[in-house]
């Protein structure tokens, strides 16, 4: 085993691992969020300094990936490659923003509509209002634990909040926070307990209706 320095240059939080391309050129070295010593979650463009192993079919892998304290540099008739050292996180997408903001303010909304109209009691809608904070706080809470390598809030608990009625607050957080985003499985099923909490909110609202006409004669 041998250690060697390079940068990480691909890094998925959500999954844990990523690849570090060391300075010397060649492929990206696998490595798992285990690996890396220090107590932050690893970013890409981490200067990093590491020991090359094998895994169980033969293939590299980084272990005791620890920090370096390095600037980009350029070799001698190289131009200097790949990210600083520290980057700062890019901003959330504006449009994916007003696009979120517009589709929760919508649900409420509705809800609250079918509450002036008598369609659904008051208390269902206090109630949503508290499971979108939350499922914000959640996500954030999340998001930290992440960054941090602390222990993380369980997806099904996420998603058990957002069914309720937390949603809304959900998908507002998830592109505040650009937290869980882009992963596709728990993209579907978050749109899944979505739907599925506007149908039980319709049924609610239509059973309450055929109730209150049968009470009246």
């Amino acid at each position: 085993m041998m250690r060697a320095r390079g940068r990480v240059t691909r890094w998925n939080d959500d999954r844990g691992f990523g690849f570090i391309t060391p300075d010397e050129g060649g492929r990206g070295v696998f490595v798992h969020v285990k690996a890396f010593r220090g107590g932050r979650r690893p970013q890409v463009g981490d200067a990093v300094e590491f020991t090359v192993t094998t895994d169980d079919r033969g293939r590299p892998e980084a272990t005791e990936v620890r920090p370096v304290d390095a600037g980009p540099r350029a070799r001698p008739g190289h131009a200097t490659s790949g990210p600083p050292a520290e980057r700062q996180p890019s901003p959330p997408s504006t449009r994916g923003l007003v696009g979120a903001g517009l589709t929760a303010v919508a649900a409420l909304a509705a809800l609250a509509v079918l509450v002036v109209t008598d369609a659904l009691p008051a208390v269902l809608l206090l109630a949503q209002l508290g499971l979108c904070a939350l499922s914000f706080a959640l996500y954030a809470g999340d998001k930290t634990a992440a960054r941090v390598g602390a222990r993380r809030v369980p997806e099904a608990g996420l998603h058990l909040v957002d069914l309720l009625g937390g949603w809304p607050g959900g998908l507002v957080a998830r592109h505040v926070l650009r937290h869980k985003t882009r992963k596709q499985p728990f993209q579907r099923n978050f749109w899944v307990t979505a739907a599925l909490n506007v149908i039980l909110v319709a049924v609610i609202a239509v059973e309450g209706r055929e109730l209150a006409a049968l009470l009246s004669g």
